[in-house]
C-alpha cells in the first residue's frame, strides 16, 4: 500500500485594541477551497492588558469553530456522494 503525505496550512490573524481580540482562521484545502472562521475576545476591564492571552483565547475560538466547519463540509461530501445522512460527531 503506498502512502501519501498531505499538509495543511493554517492561517490565523489578528485584530486587536485594548478591549477585544478578533482572529480569523483560514485553510486553504488541496482542491482550492478554503474554508474560514472567526473568534473573539474581550478583556475583563479589571484584568491586565495582556494581548498574547486574547490572542490565544480568540485564536482557540477560530479554531474550534473552524473544526466544526471542516467537519459540517465533509459530512456534506459523504451526504453528497452516498446519497444519505451522514451523522457527524461533535467532539
Amino acid at each position: 500500500m503506498m502512502h501519501t503525505a498531505v499538509g495543511w496550512h493554517v492561517e490565523l490573524e489578528f485584530q486587536e485594541d485594548d478591549q477585544h481580540t478578533r482572529a480569523v482562521a483560514m485553510v486553504r484545502l488541496p482542491d482550492g477551497t478554503a474554508v474560514r472562521a472567526n473568534g473573539h475576545a474581550t478583556r475583563h476591564h479589571t484584568d491586565a492588558n495582556q494581548p498574547r492571552v486574547g490572542e490565544e483565547v480568540a485564536g482557540a475560538r477560530a479554531l474550534n469553530e473552524l473544526a466544526m466547519r471542516l467537519l459540517t463540509k465533509a459530512h456534506d461530501e459523504i451526504d453528497e456522494a452516498s446519497g444519505r445522512i451522514s451523522h457527524p460527531i461533535h467532539v
